[in-house]
């Protein structure tokens, strides 16, 4: 099958979050399974400094954004060696430091870029003569572009074009005013409860919602949940009412990437047969973060945004507990200046004891998701995740809220059967993260208990195999669902016209 990936952001070119994991690892996964598919992005600065090989196809695309014509430039280069990434250039929305806004708040023109970008895939859809049967559409960033392809949906090969709709977290929905609306170049009929208006406002993510032939979301229990009050963010029952659209996929991992066999980026190898180069890797991670090391002090690690959303409320709510506890925590990361200031002080208080570094630097991830003994993800929510992927993948076992797809991937470790992969705590509370935490610490004073915990996490397999498995059933039903309604039609002019 034909299939155009569309996402704000893709690695390794461009990464904020697991969206641009997936954007970086499904598609590629989707062409080794026989598939013609192809990425279309936006061309930040941080690509075309890059100095990755780009070639410029030659082709212009002329974008309508409110009363203007906005012409781009259509760029080429190539995603994990097979896979083509289409670059849309427009210096004046792009060329910036940042993709979505500065430390100090989102880019106030964050509407205009991203109804330009979702407009422009379709554009480019026909100046590349690249007609896809799937249009595979993600986050509030391209959700319009489901809208829209509604709108040319008699136009050309438009009509015969179906889109997916992959929510990677409902709490990012693209908000504006609604004085936006006219950017759009939609009629009033869209800006109405039925279409994109949200309490007065332009909400961009409910027109991927209400307008795409499919949803999907990244876990199976973050797809129920999003249909409750709790995890809707208003809109649950956009979502209930298309339940039957709905679908849960896991997101898979990178096990090219995230390997402890092969990794280049730590300083030992090692597998679930031999795990000896895992207690080099800790001594590392200690050194690493200044830590003072010890096998008998277990390390627990952390790679995350630091927002309430991952947990670090409850972080911060319970750091006196942890500093009297006998372990190390360490800290990878970047967010509210709130809890920056919060884990800076724990860690003046607690030098050896208590490692942060502020900012993302991919060589650390590596090493912490390798020298930690446990893994944090204490989240309010979490759509998919992926760093307990990592962890179960490298040995470091997870304690993680049963939330999303947390609870998906990561089983109670019941210490008398010995089956299990981590331990998880359901109440959103620190004291609930607090009991898991030493529940953790009673089963790694336990070696043996230990190792069949590590033993158990690393036989998972989460690849993109079985992922990319479930996507090919949802495509290949919209082209059946696509194909089947184009015959009909035909049909139906055949009668007219005798």
């Amino acid at each position: 099958m034909k299939i155009l990936f569309a996402a704000s952001e893709v690695f390794p070119f461009a990464k904020t979050g697991g969206l641009a994991d997936v954007a970086g690892s499904l598609p590629a996964a989707l062409r080794e399974r026989g598939h013609d598919v192809r990425v279309i992005m936006p061309g930040y600065r941080g690509i075309h400094r890059s100095g990755i090989d780009l070639q410029d196809t030659g082709e212009k695309i002329h974008v309508r954004l409110g009363d203007h014509i906005i012409t781009a430039g259509l760029f080429e280069t190539v995603l994990a060696g097979k896979v083509p990434v289409y670059i849309v250039r427009y210096d004046p929305f792009f060329d910036r430091e940042f993709l979505y806004g500065t430390p100090e708040g989102d880019y106030p023109d964050n509407a205009s870029r991203f109804i330009f970008f979702s407009r422009a895939i379709l554009d480019a859809m026909k100046s590349l003569d690249f007609w896809p049967q799937v249009l595979h559409l993600n986050d509030w960033q391209t959700a319009l572009a489901a809208l829209y392809l509604r709108t040319y949906q008699g136009v050309d090969q438009y009509a015969c074009v179906s889109s997916l709709f992959t929510i990677h977290n409902l709490g990012y929905q693209g908000l504006f005013w609604r004085y936006d609306f006219p950017l759009t170049g939609l009629g009033g009929e869209y800006f109405t409860p039925e279409g994109i208006e949200f309490y007065g406002k332009m909400n961009l993510l409910k027109g991927g919602l209400v307008f795409a032939d499919r949803l999907n979301t990244v876990s199976r229990k973050y797809a129920r949940e999003i249909q409750t009050a709790e995890f809707g963010f208003g809109l649950e029952g956009v979502l209930r009412s298309r339940s039957r659209d709905l679908t849960g996929i896991l997101n898979g991992m990178d096990d090219k990437v995230w390997n402890p066999e092969s990794d280049p980026l730590i300083p030992a190898r090692y597998s679930a047969q031999s795990r000896a180069g895992k207690a080099a890797c800790k001594k590392a991670l200690c050194e690493a973060f200044g830590l003072t090391f010890s096998k008998a002090r277990p390390v627990i690690g952390c790679v995350s945004r630091l927002t309430s959303q991952k947990g670090f409320d409850l972080i911060s709510g319970i750091a006196d507990e942890l500093a009297a506890m006998d372990l190390s925590l360490v800290v990878l990361g970047d967010g509210d200046a709130a809890y920056r200031t919060a884990l800076r002080r724990f860690a003046e208080k607690h030098p050896g004891r208590f490692g942060l570094k502020i900012g993302y630097d991919n060589r650390l991830a590596h090493l912490i998701e390798a020298g930690a003994d446990f893994f944090l993800m204490p989240s309010r929510y979490e759509p998919c995740g992926l760093n307990q992927m990592y962890s179960l993948r490298y040995g470091t076992v997870p304690i993680v809220r049963d939330t999303g797809g947390l609870s998906d991937t990561v089983t109670r470790f019941n210490r008398s059967t010995g089956r299990g992969t981590g331990f998880k705590f359901t109440e959103y509370s620190g004291a609930a993260l607090l009991k898991a935490v030493k529940e953790a610490l009673r089963v790694y004073r336990d070696p043996a208990a230990m190792e069949r915990l590590m033993e158990n996490g690393m036989a998972c397999d989460y690849s993109w195999a079985r992922s990319a498995g479930e996507y090919e059933k949802i495509y290949a039903a919209l082209n059946r669902e696509k194909t089947g309604a184009s015959s009909v039609l035909e049909r139906k002019r055949k009668n007219d016209r005798s």
